[in-house]
């Protein structure tokens, strides 16, 4: 059976739901791009918001042929010169006009990735053809140079009346029976994802033709916090060191994630304090390994990581708790997400200062982004520094912001 992904994959920009605006200035960007500034688009957002889709599905309404290529497929200059740069120098022969999609550049990581990013740049200054990446979260530093080149949109969460309107659609086209709350309630599940939700309603509804209240109340798996419930407990509620130490092989959390879940979860299940000093002491030199692989991308350390955050931690106790704990995430996880989406802006701006004035940006955020939000209340100055710097709507949109 065709998955629904596929068949209902939106044919025109007409069909992408909830994300007109956005929608409105890729299509723009890539029918008028002779009279772009920049060469490329970096498309942004988490995932099932309809990045890839919108691409060919603009793609198909201008007559565009689409050359994809996926960034994790691929991980030194060479080979992207190679796929990208080929993609690049090749005449589309049956259609009007082309597009270089780069899928997921989050997929360029690690030391293996070194000269592929900045190959990427310099084959975007000589494309005669749209270049669209697409990235969960593209204010990673490493992709300064990216940014530096390509207009930015985001394509934000759906809410959960975009994705129940989506899969309103499918249950007409596939006449199946269904209750508008529970089609709703499924929307909500979704935290945003589209591609889940379509996923999760053609798993329900396979064979049946109806979407039943007990069919979505068996649906799990899709639940984060279940799964990270579900480790935690293998890692607190076990002495075998075997079954502590995949707790964390299917659970769909990064590390810095899984390293705060059990900070905050850890004093709550080990009461006897020695064992729950060597367990904060397995945990700690976790975070030592973790910003080495930050610092100097040694990935190879990730496997002492989990051995210590699981069967370290494990190891750590004579005996389980015999008490029910209920285990809850840290509200440092929001806070640190909301602190970075404050400062990405402002380090994107950072960024465009330094390269343009030399420095480092370290430099430019203390010394020069204090007062850029004073100067941009003048406005022939700030419309000065909205051109030099060529800001984006966002970047200026933080600035008013800021100097309001």
């Amino acid at each position: 059976m065709q998955p629904y992904t596929h068949k209902y994959t939106a044919k025109s920009a007409k069909d992408i739901i909830g994300q007109d605006e956005v929608i409105a200035k890729l299509r723009n960007f890539i029918a008028n791009f002779s009279n772009e500034k920049k060469n490329s688009a970096l498309i942004y957002g988490s995932s099932g918001t309809g990045k890839t889709s919108s691409v060919y599905a603009i793609a198909n309404e201008l007559g565009y042929e689409v050359i994809e290529v996926n960034a994790s497929e691929f991980r030194n200059a060479e080979q992207i010169n190679l796929k990208v740069g080929n993609a690049m120098k090749q005449r589309s022969l049956f259609a009007s006009g082309k597009i270089i999609l780069v899928d997921e550049i989050d997929g360029l990581s690690g030391h293996q990735d070194r000269g592929g990013i900045q190959a990427i740049t310099k084959l975007i200054e000589i494309s005669t053809y749209p270049v669209i990446l697409t990235a969960t979260n593209p204010f990673d530093n490493k992709f300064s140079s990216l940014r530096s080149k390509s207009a930015m949109m985001e394509f934000k969460p759906l809410d959960h009346l975009s994705i129940f309107n989506i899969l309103k659609v499918i249950c007409g086209n596939e006449k199946i029976k269904h209750d508008d709350e529970l089609l709703k309630a499924l929307a909500r599940r979704a935290g945003g994802d589209a591609r889940a939700a379509i996923n999760d309603f053609q798993s329900l509804t396979q064979g049946k033709k109806e979407m039943t209240k007990e069919s979505l109340e068996e649906l799990s798996g899709r639940e984060k916090t279940e799964n990270i419930m579900s480790a935690l407990n293998r890692i607190f509620k076990t002495t075998d060191l075997k079954i502590a130490i995949s707790a964390f092989d299917n659970v769909d959390e990064d590390l810095d994630q899984q390293l705060l879940w059990i900070d905050e979860n850890l004093p709550k299940e080990y009461t006897n304090p020695k064992e729950l000093a060597k367990a904060y002491e397995m945990l700690s030199k976790a975070d030592v390994f973790s910003r080495r692989i930050r610092r100097w991308q040694h990935y190879r350390f990730l496997i002492y990581i989990n051995a210590l955050i699981t069967a370290g931690i494990a190891s750590a106790k004579k005996e389980k708790n015999k008490n029910l704990v209920e285990y809850k995430p840290t509200g440092r996880i929001l806070k640190l997400w909301w602190a970075n989406q404050r400062n990405a802006k402002k380090k994107a701006i950072a960024e465009k200062i330094a390269l343009k004035t030399h420095s480092s940006k370290k430099d430019i955020l203390k010394s020069t982004m204090p007062y850029i939000p004073i100067m941009f209340r003048n406005k022939e100055m700030g419309k000065s520094i909205v051109k030099e710097l060529e800001l984006e709507e966002e970047e200026v949109g933080w600035l008013k912001k800021m100097s309001a």
